[in-house]
């Protein structure tokens, strides 16, 4: 009896510690138990190291956030990533243009910014030009080391002249080193909230894009989970733009979207204070999101009458005048805060 007993007691214990051991092998964790690992190229404002502007790095954390995943961004540098993230270094990135060799194996979001590459001169210039034929013998500043695409690559008749980042391109336009440089519509956004009037005093600005993209978050196709990962994310993006969290994130007061589904743009803003007009410009998200749009079509001033609603933190409003005066609480009151990043500066005049 007691050999029995015996043989059996060994018997659970291999049993247990054939248990324990499957338990402590390195099994695959799903990814909403662990961080997701994204990896980006430096492009200020949109992707940068920690405490830099990152707008667009820090937009899709939060929205990973709110959609249960936790995710972190490693800046590497420019012409490693696509292999970085075929080689599974990393889970995905926060902010791509879909190109062939990369949707062979990347899931892509739906598109949450549209980067619109405006013409910006000083006063005075003429910034009608639909296409980079139309600037022969102009001198355009451009950064360093930035893929702008083959709109650039093969245009033949500007001269282009390079410079280390945008505020420094813009200053070779306010120096004379250049006729032009090339401003993202969010960047030209930043300097008017910063500038506000001085900017038409000093720049002329475009309203056709020379180059356009769409910006998506995407992840690795073989990540456990990656279609479900996706699906959340484009889930929360309508709710981070009905209720500010976009304007927090990009740093910008104001921006204009087709919210409802209407085919018309709507005025979204966050914050205890908005002003006691209503604003004069907007930062539109994506133009194509609008049915209906012109293909071309820029980001434009948005007047009040072109407004069929306004959402103001998370509500909606069919007129100014609905708005509740204790929203419009100090004159002029148009600054973003409390965003969590570094706001952006473009330039001091």
């Amino acid at each position: 009896m007691l050999e029995r007993l015996l043989r059996v007691s060994l018997r659970l214990v291999a049993v247990l510690l054939l248990l324990v051991g499957c338990g402590s092998a390195a099994a695959p964790v799903s990814p909403s138990s662990k961080a997701l690992r994204l990896g980006s190229t430096p492009w200020v404002p949109f992707t940068a190291e920690e405490g830099q502007p990152r707008v667009a790095a820090y937009l899709v954390e939060r929205a990973l956030e709110r959609a249960g995943y936790e995710a972190h961004t490693t800046i590497v540098p420019d012409g490693t990533l696509t292999k970085a993230l075929e080689d599974g270094r990393f889970d995905g990135s926060a902010a791509l243009w879909p190109s062939a060799d990369r949707q062979a194996f990347l899931l892509y979001s739906k598109p949450y910014l549209e980067n619109r590459l405006l013409l910006v001169g000083r006063k005075g210039s003429d910034v009608s030009a639909k296409s980079f034929a139309d600037l022969k013998g102009k001198r355009i500043a451009v950064v360093e080391g930035y893929a702008y695409g083959p709109e650039l690559d093969s245009a033949k008749d500007p001269i282009f002249v390079s410079a280390p980042s945008s505020q420094e391109s813009l200053r070779a336009v306010l120096g004379g080193g250049a006729d032009y440089c090339l401003l993202d519509a969010l960047l030209v956004e930043f300097l008017m909230e910063q500038h506000g009037p001085e900017v038409p005093e000093r720049l002329a600005v475009g309203t056709t894009p020379l180059i356009r993209r769409d910006l998506h978050f995407a992840v690795r196709k073989s990540l456990p989970d990656a279609a479900k990962i996706i699906e959340r994310f484009n889930e929360v993006l309508g709710s981070m733009v009905r209720d500010g969290s976009y304007n927090l994130a990009l740093q910008v007061s104001w921006i204009s979207v087709d919210v409802d589904g209407d085919g018309k743009m709507d005025m979204v803003r966050q914050g205890a204070a908005i002003g006691i007009k209503p604003p004069t410009h907007s930062y539109e998200l994506r133009r194509s999101s609008t049915e209906g749009s012109p293909a071309g079509a820029a980001p434009s001033v948005m007047t009040q009458q072109e407004q069929t609603r306004y959402y103001v933190n998370g509500r909606a409003y069919n007129s100014w005048e609905e708005i509740p005066e204790s929203l419009k609480l100090q004159p002029g009151a148009n600054q973003p805060g409390g965003t969590g990043h570094p706001q952006v500066k473009l330039i001091e005049w």
